[in-house]
C-alpha cells in the first residue's frame, strides 16, 4: 500500500531544478574563485572550452570549429557529460528508473546539436532564426510524422530540463540592472507588462470566449512578459495542459521572428531613435536573444536599452507566477459554498522552481553590486551557467517537439481563437509599450534619454 501514500514535494521536479540549477552555480562561482586566486584576471577553468557551434556555409562540419580555430567538439563533449550526469542525479534524486535515460538523453542531445548546426547556417543566422525554432521543428517532424518511439520517453522532460535552465538564468538577471535606465525602465516594464497580461487575459474571456482558462493565461503571459520562460512559470501555476503550453510557445516562436525582423526597420521609419525604438523591443519582443538581434540593429544605444529593459522584465516572471497561483486558487478553481482557500493551498500550486532563480538573482545581483571584481567575477562565473542554461532550453524546445502532435492540438485552435487572442494582445502591448516609452523618455525623464544617446 506505500505506492498509494501522496508523492513527497521535495521529489518533485521544482525542487530537483532548484538543487541542479544551484549547484551548476555554485560550482561555476566557486571554480571562479579559486580559480582567480594569486592571478591577475579572473578566469573561470569550467569555461576554458569553446562550446558554441560556429557559423558554415555548405559545409556543416566547419561549425565544428570556432572563430579563433578551435575545434568544439571536447567543450560540446563536456556540455553532453555534465548534463548526462547532472539529469541522471536528479531523477535518480526524485526516485524514478535512470536506466533508460542515458541512451535516450543521447539522441535528444544529438537533435539539440541538429538544431544548433541548422542556426549557424549563414543565412539562417542572418535572418536570426535561432535554435530554439528548429530544435521545436526537429521535434515535432518526428512527433508528426513516425510517431516518439516509446524508447525515446525517458528524456523527453521539457518542464524539468527549462526549469533547471530558469533557475541558472536567474543568475543573469541582476537588480542592478534597474538602475541602468532608472525610472524609465521601471516604468516601461512593470507597468505597461502586467497591464497587458490582464487586459489581454480579460479579452480572451469576455469577448473571445476562450473555454480554457488556463490556456488564456499562459498564452497571455507568453507574450507579455518574456516568452518561454514566463509560459513555463505560468502553466505550472495554472496547472495547464502540455498541449496548451506547447501551443503558446508555438505561436510566441513564430511572431517573435517576426518582430525581430520587421521591428527595427519599423523604428527608423518612424525615426524613434535608438533610446525609444530599443526601449520599444526590449518590452515586447519575447525572446532575450530576438530582443538583443533586434535592439542592435539600432546600435550601441539600442542594444543596451533594448536588453536591458528586457532584463528588468524578467525579473517579473516569480511576481507573475505568484499572481497567476493566487488568482487561479482563490477565483478560478474557488470551491462552489465560496470558502476561502488556505496559505498552503497557493503554496502547493506555486512553482516552486521560481524560488531558486529569485534566490539566484539575489545572490549574484549582491556579488556583482559588491565592486569592480565583484561584478568581474559575475561574469566569469556565469560563463558556465550560460552554456549550460542555453543547453537545457535546447533540450527543453526539442522535447516539447516531441511532446506535441498536431492532431491532440485541434481542439485549442477551434476558431482560431489563440491566434486572434495573441494578435491582438500583441497589438495592445506594443501600443502600451511604446505608448509608456514616449511618455518616460520624452515627457517625464528626457535627461536620461539625453544621456543614454550620448
Amino acid at each position: 500500500m506505500e505506492e498509494n501514500r501522496p508523492r513527497s514535494p521535495w521529489l518533485s521536479e521544482d525542487v530537483w531544478s532548484i538543487w541542479l540549477g544551484w549547484s551548476v552555480l555554485l560550482l561555476a562561482l566557486a571554480a571562479t574563485f579559486v580559480g582567480s586566486m594569486g592571478g591577475e584576471k579572473v578566469v573561470n577553468p569550467l569555461a576554458v572550452r569553446s562550446t558554441d557551434l560556429g557559423s558554415w556555409v555548405s559545409n556543416p562540419l566547419d561549425a565544428l570549429v570556432d572563430k579563433q580555430g578551435a575545434s568544439v567538439v571536447p567543450g560540446v563533449a563536456c556540455v553532453f557529460v555534465a548534463l548526462l550526469a547532472l539529469f541522471s542525479a536528479g531523477l535518480a534524486g526524485m526516485r524514478e528508473r535512470v536506466r533508460g535515460f542515458p541512451l535516450a538523453f543521447v539522441a535528444v542531445f544529438a537533435l539539440a546539436i541538429f538544431a544548433y548546426f541548422l542556426a549557424g547556417q549563414k543565412v539562417v543566422k542572418h535572418l536570426n532564426l535561432e535554435y530554439a525554432l528548429w530544435a521545436l521543428t526537429a521535434g515535432l517532424l518526428i512527433s508528426n510524422t513516425v510517431g516518439t518511439p516509446r524508447w525515446l520517453q525517458p528524456a523527453v522532460r521539457a518542464e524539468f530540463y527549462i526549469k533547471t535552465g530558469l533557475v541558472m538564468f536567474g543568475a543573469e538577471v541582476l537588480f542592478h540592472l534597474l538602475l541602468e535606465l532608472g525610472p524609465p525602465g521601471v516604468f516601461i516594464a512593470w507597468v505597461a507588462t502586467p497591464t497587458t497580461l490582464i487586459l489581454t487575459y480579460i479579452f480572451g474571456q469576455k469577448v473571445l470566449k476562450i473555454e480554457s482558462k488556463s490556456l488564456n493565461m499562459v498564452i497571455s503571459a507568453d507574450m507579455s512578459v518574456c516568452g518561454v520562460s514566463a509560459a513555463i512559470a505560468t502553466a505550472a501555476a495554472c496547472k495547464a495542459k502540455k498541449e496548451e503550453l506547447s501551443l503558446a510557445i508555438g505561436i510566441s516562436l513564430a511572431f517573435t521572428v517576426i518582430m525581430m525582423v520587421v521591428m527595427p526597420p519599423v523604428i527608423d521609419w518612424l525615426e524613434l531613435g535608438p533610446v525609444l525604438g530599443g526601449a520599444w523591443i526590449g518590452g515586447t519582443i519575447d525572446s532575450t536573444g530576438a530582443v538583443a538581434a533586434a535592439g542592435d540593429a539600432l546600435g550601441e544605444t539600442g542594444l543596451l536599452v533594448a536588453t536591458t529593459v528586457k532584463m528588468i522584465q524578467n525579473i517579473l516572471i516569480g511576481a507573475v507566477a505568484f499572481g497567476v497561483a493566487m488568482y487561479w486558487v482563490t477565483c478560478v478553481e474557488k470551491s462552489p459554498d465560496g470558502a476561502r482557500p488556505s496559505l498552503a493551498e497557493i503554496w502547493r500550486r506555486f512553482p516552486k522552481f521560481v524560488l531558486g532563480f529569485i534566490a539566484a538573482s539575489i545572490l549574484f545581483s549582491l556579488i556583482s553590486t559588491s565592486g569592480d571584481e565583484g561584478k568581474v567575477l559575475v561574469g566569469a562565473a556565469t560563463a558556465t551557467s550560460k552554456t549550460l542554461r542555453g543547453w537545457c532550453f535546447c533540450l527543453a524546445f526539442v522535447s516539447i517537439g516531441l511532446e506535441t502532435n498536431f492532431r491532440e492540438l485541434k481542439q485549442y485552435l477551434a476558431g482560431g481563437k489563440p491566434l486572434i487572442l495573441y494578435l491582438c494582445g500583441q497589438t495592445l502591448n506594443l501600443a502600451i509599450t511604446l505608448a509608456m516609452a514616449w511618455l518616460m523618455f520624452t515627457k517625464f525623464y528626457p535627461d536620461t534619454a539625453a544621456a543614454l544617446a550620448q
